[in-house]
């Protein structure tokens, strides 16, 4: 269980839990090390985000190109080509994406609804794009509103 939780499989996605083993077959004992390897069928928990998907995700960083963002262990990118037009980049200390009416900030620790429009499926990662311009996804929490 701890070599497999929490590790990415590019065909399943990643592995949160195990939640139960179904069998344990034959061992099978290395060649020259004494070390039994034992074939183990299980149940878990996965997360595999998909084409279309709705998540809310925390923005980790924002620069002129647009922000990337984490959904648990998956890494977003949203490019201001998928931003809403009347949003804007601003640099400074905190690089954000603001209105033009300064009502709506997207920065650093922002959390945002998005849509995934593409995966990349790796080995060992999942990378994904995804898009705010579209109705009903943008900002849900803003941290320099409590400023």
């Amino acid at each position: 269980m701890k070599d497999v939780e929490g590790t990415c499989s590019g065909r399943h996605g990643f592995i949160v839990a195990i939640t139960g083993i179904e069998s344990v077959g034959k061992g099978l004992i290395r060649d020259g090390t004494g070390f039994v390897t034992f074939p183990v069928k299980y149940q878990c928990v996965v997360f595999r985000p998909f084409k279309g998907e709705i998540l809310e995700a925390v923005v980790t960083m924002a620069n002129k190109m647009g922000f990337f963002a984490e959904a648990g262990p998956v890494q977003i990118f949203v490019s201001n080509h998928l931003i809403p037009d009347d949003m804007e980049f601003r640099s400074g200390d905190v690089p954000n994406y603001t209105t033009s009416d300064g009502s709506v900030k997207i920065q650093k620790e922002s959390e945002v609804r998005l849509k995934i429009i593409g995966t990349r499926v790796d080995a060992t990662e999942i990378f994904c794009i995804g898009t705010i311009k579209d109705d009903f996804l943008g900002v849900i929490s803003d941290p320099g509103a409590n400023a």
